[in-house]
């Protein structure tokens, strides 16, 4: 696109220490919105078909990357016809509820010929084997990082006036969210999560969606993550719309951010794996309500603590990068079976469902096998 001023970039997904977490059920139930499942096999054109819906409206759209190669999507939002387009296989597989109602389902698996991939069944079948694999290993080394980083939370938290805490969320929430006469309401969305590429932080999203910016500098969580909670509970409870940004490694534990882009506000969690660098940011350093004493006791464990779970954390990138390599090898095979005739009237009818300009033939089918258009 040329000008992406309208895009905004999010995960709706990510491997975490409890395996795979995914909200992409969550999304029919933010206001209604109809939903359009995509259903194919790696190489088939999901991505490219999302790629080019994007392409083509100049409306407000979120791209929903995926974690294990954020190259590529795994959704698109539009925002002002309250409709979703998003990848319904594995790892966040999606059924319709109500078929033809709720939602919409679109399929690219007849669009593979059987004929062309059964000759290479074992090396198909070895490749998904050792995606799993790959995949399994780099969730354990992430498991054991969350481990480490949870001791470390806990030892803050053993240190950490939470009462006093909380009256300053309080505080903050009352001068900085005023009343609305409004619902609030609320989308889940990862602001960051960890890929084959490392740690990706969407900076680009907060600065489109505000230009307040207030940073906890919290190491652990111990702190941000009580405060944000209030602000959260407070902003909805005062009738804003927001939007909420779990942490990528403790998504049911605690958030990483707060967006209200009505207020063109942002709450953020800055830590050593997102670091937070917005200009004329107000930055709340969150040791101002712990025991320094205290939690010098900890330091060397602390300390031990983070570094061995950065050390992990690299072998896990590094794992899921050779799963993305596998994934990659997996994908020429279905390239080289995929009926691109049949892809491209697949994508001009969903364009035409959406009510976007018609695709041009010859450009889809180039995308999709990967010759430059």
């Amino acid at each position: 696109m040329e000008n992406e001023a309208h895009v905004t970039d999010f995960f709706l997904g990510t491997t975490t220490p409890a395996g795979f977490k995914g909200y992409f059920d969550h999304l029919a139930d933010e206001g209604g919105r109809q939903m359009y499942l995509i259903k194919g096999g790696p190489g088939c054109g999901k991505s490219t078909l999302m790629k080019h819906l994007a392409a083509r409206t100049a409306e407000p759209i979120q791209r929903i990357h995926c974690s294990s190669d954020p190259d590529s999507l795994d959704g698109i939002i539009f925002c002002e016809r309250n409709a979703a387009v998003v990848d319904a296989t594995a790892p966040h597989v999606l059924e319709p509820s109500a078929p033809g109602a709720d939602e919409i389902v679109f399929s690219l698996y007849d669009t593979i010929r059987p004929a062309l991939l059964q000759p290479h069944k074992a090396e198909v079948k070895a490749l998904f084997a050792r995606n799993s694999c790959l995949r399994g290993r780099a969730a354990r080394y992430i498991a054991s990082v969350g481990s480490l980083l949870l001791d470390n939370r806990r030892a803050a938290a053993c240190c950490t006036d939470f009462e006093k805490l909380r009256r300053y969320a309080g505080r903050l929430a009352a001068r900085l969210l005023p009343s609305q006469n409004a619902a609030g309401d609320e989308q889940i969305r990862f602001l960051s999560g960890i890929t084959p590429q490392g740690c990706i932080f969407y900076e680009s999203t907060v600065t489109a969606l505000a230009d307040r910016f207030v940073v906890f500098q919290d190491d652990t969580g111990a702190c941000s993550r009580v405060i944000l909670q209030v602000l959260r509970e407070q902003a909805l409870a005062r009738g804003h719309s927001i939007i909420t940004c779990p942490c990528a490694l403790y998504p049911d534990e605690k958030f990483d951010a707060i967006l209200i882009p009505q207020l063109r506000l942002a709450f953020l969690t800055s830590n050593p794996w997102h670091p937070c660098h917005f200009a004329g940011q107000r930055n709340i350093h969150c040791t101002r309500f712990q025991d320094a004493q205290r939690l010098a006791c900890y330091r060397a464990r602390m300390h031990f603590n983070f570094r061995a779970a950065e050390d992990l954390l690299q072998q896990a990138i590094a794992l899921m990068a050779q799963a993305k390599a596998c994934h990659d090898e997996l994908e020429t095979y279905y390239r080289a079976a995929v009926d691109f005739a049949a892809v491209d009237a697949r994508l001009q009818a969903f364009a035409e469902t959406l009510g976007l300009p018609a695709l041009q033939n010859s450009d889809v089918s180039a995308m999709v096998k990967g010759k430059p258009q």
